[in-house]
């Protein structure tokens, strides 16, 4: 199909809602980039820049892609995506799929929080357990009750923490970092050419770079913006060439920052930003600055769990009251139209997941498995967007398309791979973490990951009944309008 052919295909849009490929850049850069992963990364000192550069490549890439291929074409998210391209029950696992990381992303949100928090309070908390799952419990809940009251203009906050909690507190950071080494102070991590690549010291040597996946998780649903786009077939791909290239410096020169000032040993994955402030500030005698950056980086992560709490449960909910796949409890609204008892039994689990925090002696450990725990379930998703793309260009070719990726099935075929190998590799214990068990590791992450991501869903899907699927008429006037 010629690009004339395609620019008739796609729907008409007025003049009035185009959007510039600079503008959907920024857009999703502001829904990527974070300074919550730097202290992950920070440990590899120089090899940072390669582990992020590499999933950004095999990942970011294809996934941003072959995501605006099916946004442009399949209206409905990813369930409808996989459901087209591969089968209901197959869609059902993959929005669920999208709803449950979220189970395991707000413990470890929520325990960058508390560490960050801490900063505020005593430092020394940072690595107390049981103030990380307090902090856990409360946050949440408190999420919780805004968003089951329909509060406005929550997105709002998300969009600020771009500037208030990445982007001002980031750029400080890589600032005053430089001057650290400036004044002549050695980088607590070597910066020679011989350390760009990482030290092999076996598979558990790269499973770090697992994390990064995650990172940049989140492009399907930015790409739903690719039919506001003039002339998407050229726009598109600048856009997104421009948005890995502003996420990778969001992304790498705090992570260097934080290798410059704080040793590798030293290192917490969830309080490493704070303690990169904390020295660096001490440093040039202003550390009275380091509460209100924590303070910055608090209202940042909080504006973003708020605008994700009720976004993958509404869609799951949406699915299940068409389809009938939850329990008619577990689809009812409150009288502000929220889902209310699918947060609540959301929450239920998060409390029991935040009480890791205070079982597992060491904070980072618990932050570390979480994260992996989350990234694994989110990749499920993307192994089924892949088949479902490739499956959809071969079976449904003339289908109209706003935007058609070049090369989609290379593009699916390195994703897919990418995908599989580090959802392979997370069940890997990572060097940091050599004095533990492997197998109690590996059957935390693999029942957390298989029992979440997979078990769960088959049961509801094999527990289903007639009277769960409710009538078109009821739905309709149900659900209010997003």
């Amino acid at each position: 199909m010629s690009s004339a052919d395609q620019t008739l295909a796609r729907p008409k849009v007025p003049t009035a809602v185009w959007i510039s490929w600079v503008a959907l850049a920024l857009m999703t850069t502001s829904s990527v980039a974070s300074l919550r992963a730097a202290p992950t990364m920070a440990v590899y000192g120089l090899a940072s820049v390669f582990l992020y550069v590499v999933p950004a490549i095999v990942f970011l890439l294809p996934t941003s892609l072959v995501s605006a291929e099916l946004a442009s074409g399949w209206k409905g998210g990813i369930y409808n995506w996989v459901a087209s391209g591969i089968s209901k029950p197959m869609g059902f696992l993959a929005v669920w799929c999208q709803f449950a990381m979220t189970i395991f992303y707000y413990p470890t949100l929520l325990g960058f929080v508390a560490s960050t928090l801490a900063y505020v309070f005593n430092p020394a908390l940072a690595s107390n357990g049981v103030w990380t799952a307090l902090v856990i419990v409360v946050f949440y809940w408190a999420g919780v009750y805004v968003s089951s009251r329909g509060t406005k203009g929550v997105a709002g906050l998300a969009s600020g923490g771009l500037i208030i909690g990445t982007l001002i507190p980031g750029a400080l950071l890589v600032i005053l970092g430089a001057v650290f080494l400036g004044q002549g102070n050695p980088s607590a991590a070597p910066m020679t050419a011989a350390n760009f690549f990482p030290e092999w010291a076996g598979l558990a040597s790269l499973v770090l770079i697992v994390n990064n996946f995650l990172s940049y998780s989140g492009m399907e649903m930015n790409a739903v913006h690719v039919s506001a786009l003039k002339d998407p077939p050229k726009e598109y791909p600048k856009s997104m060439f421009l948005a890995m290239g502003l996420v990778l410096l969001i992304f790498i020169l705090p992570a260097l920052a934080i290798s410059w000032i704080v040793p590798a040993e030293e290192l917490s994955l969830t309080a490493g930003v704070m303690q990169a402030f904390d020295a660096v500030l001490a440093s040039f005698n202003m550390q009275g600055l380091t509460p209100i950056l924590g303070i910055m980086l608090v209202a940042a992560s909080l504006g973003g769990m708020l605008t994700w709490l009720a976004g993958p449960s509404k869609g799951l909910l949406l699915i299940s009251r068409e389809e009938g796949y939850l329990p008619p409890f577990l689809q009812k609204l409150n009288k502000n139209g929220i889902q209310q008892n699918l947060l609540v039994v959301q929450g239920l689990i998060t409390t029991v997941i935040a009480l890791g925090y205070a079982l597992i002696p060491d904070v980072s450990s618990a932050y570390w498995i979480f994260s992996v725990i989350t990234t694994q379930v989110y990749l499920i998703m993307y192994l089924l967007m892949f088949v479902a793309a490739v499956r959809l260009r071969r079976n449904d070719p003339d289908h109209p398309r706003g935007y058609r990726a070049p090369m989609l099935i290379g593009l699916c075929g390195v994703g897919f791979a990418a995908s599989l190998a580090a959802l392979l590799v997370g069940f890997v214990p990572p060097s940091q973490f050599g004095n533990g068990d492997p197998i109690v590791y590996f059957l935390i992450v693999g029942g957390g990951a298989l029992g979440l991501g997979l078990l769960v869903p088959f049961l509801f899907y094999k527990l289903r009944k007639p009277s769960w699927k409710l009538p078109d008429q009821e739905r309709q006037t149900e659900v209010p309008e997003s």
